[in-house]
């Protein structure tokens, strides 16, 4: 059973309510200050703040945890930091421009530093791998021929947590030109996508990639969308397959002209507490030629928006994890103003 409690803990680098205890991993790294040759950083060493969801499940998720920490201020220098094979917190000083996916194995946390670094013309490929995190950085314009054509692409991976970055493209070019943001695939499972700006881009979160997968895909998938902006997203917040629960809360949408979530094959999704502002087809249990999925909705607030779908919501599975909750109509101004990056401190 999940535990509702009011969100009084620390929300994009700011305490949100009096007489908040500092956890005592983050009072241990004041007094450090350097690991090796490179200089520590408190934000991404107290990399499981505010961590919430299906990454904390079945022994959770720490990234580069108390591993070495590397600057790097070369795409070339990132390539290399992020394929090694050792655990470490990689902090990306610096926006490459790029034209060719960067993989990233196991036991990383890459974190952008200051509220600009990041990537132009590739994303980040996750592939087969476990326990990594991926914070404030910004990821744009990656075309659908470089990689994977993701600005985040996940497959065969677990225990994953995507936060505080800004992802997007344009909606110029056509529904084809670019990808998604953030794809998840392939059994891909505990996972927590929280705290991100997705925006200007046409599909944005998939997650489930096949109609046809459901032998590997059952059973998995199991993500936690929270504390989203989606803008300017046409749809794709998210269209999922298979999974069960799929955990969507305290989203912001403005603006999805084709439709907010989807549910399909046989998922099961729990739609909750979530902003949708100019969306008129804010859940759908189907999308193209997938067969439907279920959807249980509660709390969701409307404006110039349609009433979410909702299909067989008994067969959406409880949320297992106790979680921080905030009334929908309080959901645009807390994610407006903290989502993204620049908001990690």
């Amino acid at each position: 059973m999940s535990t509702l409690t009011p969100r009084a803990h620390r929300q994009g680098g700011r305490l949100r309510a009096a007489g908040w205890r500092v956890p005592l991993a983050l009072a241990a790294v004041a007094a450090l200050t350097t690991i090796g040759a490179s200089t520590f950083a408190p934000a991404a060493y107290a990399s499981t703040w505010n961590q919430e969801g299906w990454s904390t499940m079945a022994g959770g998720t720490n990234g580069g945890g108390t591993g070495p920490v590397v600057t790097v201020t070369s795409l070339s220098a990132l390539t290399s930091a992020a394929a090694s094979s050792t655990q470490q917190t990689i902090n990306v000083n610096g926006r490459f421009t790029c034209s060719a996916e960067i993989k990233v194995a196991s036991n990383k946390t890459i974190y952008g530093v200051g509220a600009s670094s990041g990537l132009t013309g590739c994303g980040l490929g996750l592939k087969g791998v476990n326990n990594v995190i991926i914070r404030n950085m910004n990821i744009a314009k990656v075309p659908a021929s470089v990689g994977n054509g993701d600005a985040i692409h996940i497959e065969k991976s677990t225990h994953l947590w995507i936060d505080h970055n800004d992802l997007s493209s344009d909606t110029s070019h056509g529904t084809d030109y670019y990808d998604g943001l953030i794809d998840i695939t392939h059994a891909g499972d505990y996972i927590t996508v929280s705290w991100n700006k997705e925006h200007d881009h046409i599909k944005c979160d998939l997650l489930g990639h096949s109609d046809d997968n459901a032998s590997e895909d059952t059973g998995h998938l199991r993500v936690t969308y929270h504390d989203n902006w989606f803008a300017n997203c046409d749809q794709r917040g998210p269209r999922v397959r298979f999974g069960n629960p799929v955990h969507v809360y305290n989203n912001y949408y403005s603006n999805s002209g084709t439709y907010g979530v989807a549910s399909t094959c046989n998922a099961g999704v729990f739609v909750q507490n979530n902003y949708f502002e100019n969306t008129p087809n804010s859940v759908v249990t189907a999308t193209g030629s997938s067969p439907s999925g279920n959807v249980k909705a509660s709390g969701n607030y409307l404006v110039n928006s349609g009433t979410p779908a909702t299909r067989n919501s008994g067969s959406v599975a409880a949320i297992p994890y106790s979680y921080t909750l905030d009334s929908g109509s309080a959901v645009k101004s807390i994610v407006t103003s903290q989502a993204g990056t620049g908001k990690v401190v």
